[in-house]
């Protein structure tokens, strides 16, 4: 049988939620990532955002992942998942705003050879 693998998290069982007693197949954080990206994808077809709250939802898990790693700084669960889905949020809105760039340049280069 084949197990899901998510590349980029190191699943560590201290980092990690768990449901009946096995482990979620990534850390907290990049469930709250991914679990943003599932919720706010969606809703970006009715929403608009721009760049800087994009950024702005980023920072929190910057800040959370960056003084852990150099700052001897340990987060706990509920923190890491709270700022993984505002990072989720942010880097959701990021590819809306890329991907809706992306189409308006394709409509100039297409209207270009019409």
């Amino acid at each position: 049988m084949n197990k899901i693998e998510f590349v980029g998290c190191h699943r560590l069982p201290e980092r990690s939620f768990f449901y009946k007693g096995k482990q979620f197949p990534m850390c907290s954080r990049c469930t709250g990532i991914y679990l943003g990206y599932f919720i706010f994808i969606p809703l970006f077809w009715f929403l608009n955002i721009n760049i800087i709250w994009s950024v702005l939802a980023i920072i929190p898990t910057t800040v959370d992942g960056l003084t852990q790693a150099y700052f001897n700084r340990e987060s706990n669960n509920f923190l890491r998942f709270s700022t993984g889905l505002l990072a989720g949020f942010g880097l959701s809105g990021l590819a809306d705003l890329i991907a809706y760039y992306i189409v308006q340049s394709s409509k100039v280069v297409f209207s270009f050879f019409n």
